[in-house]
């Protein structure tokens, strides 16, 4: 019987600080991709493998929508990392210094710096327990959790654990049972941090969905954002992760900016299964 190939589609593979997407645009054509195919094209030992899928659709008041899905196929809020990702593509499509992708968790405005690092504003966090959101009513700046970590929302939900010795930190143990606890009822991503000094933290995240990443944006936003709260650091700083670092700012008007490389690994086409 002849194999007839039915949906042929290119994509793009990029990442940020080692934080790996598989990037398809949507603009001309829907390709209407399910949970599973998703899930299959991001498996790294039978598909294409990634940390996210994104997926850049066509918009008419900004420049660009993006959806993000998890490698189990569940779509996901926001992404830092894939966010500038999709930048990159759109600011050299369009000669643009400046786009704005609009995500399920608001509008995100975009630079490229003189440098050539990427600029997102990753908007406001979200400190309330209701809009994090938590399963009861609680402090967010300490859960009543084991460590006691401090929760904030950066269009998805975060928990900050303060360490003193990153290395120590059994991450893929803890991990995993921390995003399914009963006071996240969307789950959480579960952040480590140590703070090296007022303007340095090292971080690692296990991401909900994905599992531990070289690296996760709004996750080095979150820990910025709760490592300040908790007096611990200036309102700028380094964020050291695993696939390399993040400038993170969180501004006096409540914004969050990030600012970080990214890179294309290689591009291709694909039949999804």
């Amino acid at each position: 019987m002849l194999y007839m190939r039915l949906m042929i589609i290119p994509f793009v593979k990029m990442h940020g600080c080692g934080n790996d997407f598989v990037i398809l645009d949507e603009r001309a054509r829907a390709l209407g991709l399910s949970q599973g195919q998703i899930a299959a094209l991001a498996d790294r030992h039978r598909g294409i493998g990634c940390d996210q899928l994104i997926v850049i659709q066509q918009a008419e008041t900004v420049d660009a929508v993006m959806r993000i899905y998890n490698p189990d196929g569940s779509e996901a809020g926001a992404c830092g990392n894939a966010t500038r990702c999709v930048a990159d593509i759109l600011m050299r499509q369009t000669g643009h210094g400046d786009v704005t992708i609009r995500t399920i968790a608001g509008d995100l405005a975009t630079t490229r710096r003189p440098d050539g690092l990427i600029q997102v504003d990753m908007g406001e966090p979200r400190l309330d327990w209701t809009e994090i959101p938590l399963a009861r009513p609680t402090d967010t700046l300490r859960l009543d959790l084991p460590g006691h970590p401090a929760a904030a929302s950066m269009g998805n939900p975060h928990a900050t654990f303060f360490v003193a010795d990153l290395d120590a930190e059994p991450v893929a143990t803890r991990g995993p049972k921390l995003e399914h606890d009963p006071i996240f009822p969307q789950r959480a991503n579960i952040g480590f941090a140590q703070v090296i000094d007022p303007r340095t933290i090292r971080l690692k995240v296990w991401e909900r969905g994905a599992g531990l990443t070289l690296a996760c944006g709004s996750g080095a936003c979150a820990a910025l954002v709760n490592a300040h709260r908790r007096g611990l650091t200036h309102r700028q700083a380094m964020l050291i992760l695993d696939g390399g670092t993040l400038e993170i700012e969180w501004r006096d008007d409540g914004h969050v900016l990030m600012t970080g490389p990214v890179a294309t690994a290689f591009t291709g086409q694909v039949d999804p299964p």
